[in-house]
């Protein structure tokens, strides 16, 4: 018996989602930029300041985060003008609130599967992703892999509502997201792959727990009946077969400006990956179970315990086939060498569900236990949100290794760095004119943050320059002192005594500025 009365279930559903928004929403220029999302702005300003995306097969991701993101810059510019787009369309703020949005859309589609895990099961999967550390993290991250998870649970949502009802729309919104999803990152054949063998040991175990126990028998269906559904759902197929190609040929063409090479390059991408998935990153096996434990304790320890109950009392299809799901996903990723922290997200999404179910059987399991089920969740969710908050909003670049997922990342004086470039800029009176030469090996994410700078030169060595700005790396100041000492004045940072910029663990970075600007600022 399910004791949750509609109003309040719609009032807990916007609580969490209201509570997953804010987590998700909330100054969301704090962090400074990982290398890799600077690597994905980069491909963004060129989208919408110039119209061209070419993909990219040898070491990128897919195109949907840059074309969603883009549909932003591009409304601004409409409305408002080019300049507009530039000061709006193209901040930090606005591009990971794209992501942000997916994120917290993943938190609503969790809470759309209410008819198949009930009504608290659903609440409490939602809340277990509306505060997990590592589900808010990288909803704070432009990078694919928020994108990515929404249209895995949008596909795996979809199915579900259409072998419910047999209702043609769903399978064409799965067709929509499936395609979404292998135009979004080429891993998608993993979760492809794990949810078709999820599906097939559904099937096949809930039929054999059937036949165990006796409890039902097949209905007779007449045979024109029978004939004329697998006709209907044939033509529908074909249909929806039709709709993944368009979407998935629309997205890799790059909307026909790069056909056909693009969808060749999204074939050939699997070949480089396979090489990827050996030769960077490489982590020993154990190393995901780790993380988990680390920082997502709660939806780990529920999902074992719902997978336990729905294995060994399998009444809730979807409960078994998220439980596949999630753990099935969790051994395809441990079998690669490859693992990244952001890989994770495809873990904690399915196991928030199955670990939603565990805390609904319990709430219906007698009385007095909605009372003790509502306690052990309100529990779960302080140990998450606690973690989620430290995480993401005091120790977002800590490089302690319980902070799991600040892998090499950019650090917060980064910040300080483009602040002090800014400065500069507005005592010469040039502006975006200003020249900046960056002579450091390592520089990323600076382009995104050097985004509105007429003349910025990447060189990654050491170069002849009359440029007022340089950045250089630690290792290279000797020379830079040598070269440029008798022009330029270090600017130095706050945050150590040798006045260096942390870019991430490791890389440091140093700020020369031309002398009668270093001087005009007091710095020296």
């Amino acid at each position: 018996m399910d004791h949750l009365s509609e109003r309040t279930w719609v009032y807990a559903g916007i609580a969490v989602m209201l509570l997953a928004a804010f987590l998700r929403l909330y100054d969301l220029a704090l962090v400074p930029l990982h290398h890799d999302e600077g690597v994905n702005a980069n491909f963004l300003v060129r989208l919408v300041r110039s119209g061209e995306y070419q993909y990219d097969p040898s070491n990128y991701h897919g195109p949907t985060l840059y074309y969603f993101t883009a549909i932003i810059g591009w409304i601004i510019r409409g409305l408002f003008g080019e300049e507009a787009q530039n000061a709006y369309g193209l901040k930090t703020v606005t591009i990971r609130t794209v992501t942000a949005l997916f994120g917290l859309g993943t938190v609503g589609l969790a809470l759309r599967m209410r008819r198949r895990l009930g009504n608290f099961g659903a609440l409490s999967a939602a809340a277990l992703l509306a505060v997990s550390p590592g589900a808010v993290y990288l909803s704070r991250y432009y990078i694919h892999e928020t994108l990515f998870v929404f249209f895995t649970i949008s596909t795996v949502v979809a199915f579900s509502r259409y072998f419910e009802g047999r209702h043609p729309v769903y399978l064409i919104l799965a067709a929509i997201s499936l395609a979404l999803l292998f135009a979004t990152k080429e891993t998608a054949f993993i979760s492809v792959g794990v949810l078709a063998i999820a599906l097939v040991i559904t099937l096949a175990y809930r039929w054999w727990w059937r036949q165990f126990e006796r409890r039902s028998q097949p209905k007779k269906v007449g045979e024109e009946p029978v004939q004329r559904l697998a006709m209907e759902t044939l033509i529908w197929a074909f249909v929806a077969v039709a709709v993944f190609v368009a979407v998935y040929v629309l997205f890799y063409s790059s909307f026909f400006k790069n056909y056909p090479k693009g969808l060749y390059d999204s074939l050939k991408t699997f070949e480089f990956w396979t090489r990827t998935g050996t030769q960077h990153h490489v982590h020993p096996a154990q190393t995901y179970l780790r993380w988990l434990f680390l920082q997502e304790t709660p939806i780990l320890l529920s999902a074992i315990t719902g997978a336990g109950l729905v294995v060994l009392r399998p009444r809730n299809s979807l409960a078994l086939f998220c439980a596949l799901w999630g753990f099935g996903v969790l051994a395809a990723y441990t079998l690669v060498p490859y693992k990244t922290p952001w890989l994770t997200l495809n873990f904690i999404v399915p196991l928030s569900l199955i670990g939603g179910y565990a805390f609904n059987e319990f709430y219906q399991s007698g009385p007095g236990k909605p009372f003790l089920a509502i306690g052990l969740l309100v529990l779960a969710l302080s140990l998450s949100g606690y973690k989620s908050i430290d995480l993401n909003f005091f120790n977002y670049d800590n490089d302690n290794p319980k902070y799991v997922y600040v892998y090499a990342h950019t650090r917060r004086e980064l910040l300080e760095l483009v602040h002090e470039i800014d400065k500069v800029a507005k005592r010469s009176s040039e502006g975006g004119r200003l020249g900046i030469t960056i002579v450091a090996p390592d520089y990323w994410p600076l382009p995104w943050y050097f985004r509105d700078y007429g003349r910025v030169g990447y060189f990654g060595r050491m170069t002849p320059t009359s440029e007022p700005i340089i950045i250089a790396a630690a290792g290279q100041k000797a020379e830079i002192e040598r070269m440029f000492g008798d022009r330029h004045r270090q600017v130095k940072s706050g945050f150590n005594l040798e006045g260096s910029y942390a870019l991430r663990p490791g890389v440091e970075l140093l700020l020369y500025v031309r002398a009668d600007l270093a001087e005009a600022g007091g710095n020296s």
